[in-house]
């Protein structure tokens, strides 16, 4: 198939470009077994940022792993809308809430199905190295799926290699640290709970 074709070419085209090397705090998964369903939060700095962390997985966990991505971007014209579902098969989801729809809607969805989720809790690319303030969903995400891992990761260069507003890459080798999973605790108050969030990805810088 057409996506397949693609999907490889990307992903070799991603290790090329920046390496997207995994580096796991913990041991590496065991794939041996069935992987763990999981939600995989990490700054956002980049274009290639999505890419980065699904190249990262093992192909195993790349398999059921769905990135979150604006639909006002990547459902609009041709090649983007293939891209993000036909060969990420990605998770598109609306950027503002309204009485009418629960952004959260799709992502509920695919948690429910047993897939895991790539999210950006920031919502929005940063030029700095170090993620800024989480949005509440991931929270919202833990409390409704607490089996679920929440593993924070960290990538390191992208940053500097293809920033809000290039179009090119500049080719820096990217590390994705995978660090040590976390759960919602019983009754934290969502705001302790994303401000811990956000400190296990500065754990990993």
């Amino acid at each position: 198939m057409l996506s397949n074709v693609v999907r490889v070419s990307l992903i070799g085209l991603v290790k090329l470009l920046i390496g997207a090397h995994p580096r796991w705090i913990e041991a590496a998964p065991d794939l041996r077994q069935t992987p763990a369903q999981s939600i995989y939060f990490t700054n956002h700095s980049s274009h290639l940022d999505t890419w980065a962390l699904w190249v990262a997985l093992p192909a195993v966990m790349r398999a059921r792993t769905r990135p979150v991505a604006a639909k006002d971007y990547w459902g609009n014209g041709v090649i983007k809308p293939f891209i993000a579902l036909k060969v990420l098969n990605a998770v598109l989801i609306e950027r503002e809430a309204s009485r009418h729809r629960d952004p959260l809607a799709p992502l509920l969805a695919a948690l429910a199905e047993g897939d895991s989720l790539i999210i950006f809790p920031e919502g929005t690319r940063r030029a700095q190295a170090e993620p800024g303030d989480f949005k509440g969903g991931l929270f919202h995400l833990a409390e409704a799926f607490p089996a679920v891992k929440l593993v924070p990761v960290y990538l390191d260069t992208l940053h500097r290699s293809m920033p809000k507003g290039s179009w090119l890459p500049v080719p820096l080798i990217c590390t994705v640290r995978f660090g040590r999973a976390m759960a919602l605790q019983a009754n934290e108050h969502k705001k302790v709970f994303l401000n811990r969030a956000r400190e296990a990805i500065l754990k990993l810088i």
